[in-house]
């Protein structure tokens, strides 16, 4: 496998007023290979949120290198970003972000308009993608008719338009029951059998340790250990 992507020497700092500086993120380097299932690992504060933007090309470093197939991506602008993030990456965020007035089927063609298909191909790619989701019978529904697990999985579907290699989760299943959360990392397994690369961010070690192969854990804006699994929840690394 190769490099997907990688941070070097990245920091994050945000200025309050004139002289006071919050380092989200301290020299923070990792590595993220194509067909991986990383997770992003820390309590609220550790910077994870800010890790996930950055990898996600959401945000750029105040300091470091950014690395997407091989690409410094640190500098660049923000219409050059958005035209990455469409093609490279699917979001899946934790308050799934769906339009409230938009049926399921519509939430889910609305990245393939902004990548320029024709209306044929998005309502075809959108009903395959809801029947791989389970939702074939909820097309026409509107996110206020879904429950929370439906909604999650209409975020599944909407992540999956552009075919993109990488999918990033934000706590995939903060707002869900237990057993609907099972089902939502389920389909991420699945997913990520399939060949994507998958990562996760979440303040969650059970759903780290049990479904990520590397997992960096993050504290006070640096990583304080990284651990790896080889076989089912083996864990076979554990380096700082």
């Amino acid at each position: 496998m190769g490099e997907l992507i990688s941070l070097k020497n990245v920091w994050k700092i945000y200025r309050e007023g004139e002289e006071n500086a919050v380092f989200a993120l301290r020299d923070i380097s990792l590595i993220i290979k194509k067909g991986e299932f990383v997770a992003i690992m820390g309590p609220s504060g550790s910077g994870k949120s800010t890790a996930m933007n950055l990898i996600g090309s959401l945000d750029v470093p105040s300091k470091g290198d950014i690395f997407l197939d091989g690409h410094n991506i640190s500098h660049l602008s923000e219409s050059d970003l958005a035209q990455i993030r469409g093609k490279k990456i699917g979001f899946i965020f934790q308050q799934f972000n769906l339009i409230p007035n938009l049926t399921a089927r519509e939430n889910v063609m609305l990245p393939m308009i902004f990548q320029g298909s024709d209306e044929f191909e998005r309502e075809k790619r959108a009903g395959e993608l809801l029947k791989l989701v389970e939702l074939e019978d909820r097309v026409d529904h509107l996110p206020s008719e879904l429950s929370g697990g439906q909604q999650q999985r209409v975020a599944i579907a909407r992540a999956l338009a552009n075919d993109p290699e990488v999918i990033l989760a934000d706590e995939p299943t903060g707002n869900l029951d237990t057993k609907t959360g099972e089902k939502v990392m389920d389909f991420l397994n699945k997913l990520h059998n399939q060949g994507k690369t998958i990562i996760i961010v979440t303040h969650d070690p059970n759903l780290a340790i049990e479904n990520a192969s590397t997992t960096y854990w993050l504290k006070d804006g640096k990583i304080d250990k990284i651990t790896k699994k080889k076989g089912k929840n083996k864990i076979v690394g554990n380096e700082k």
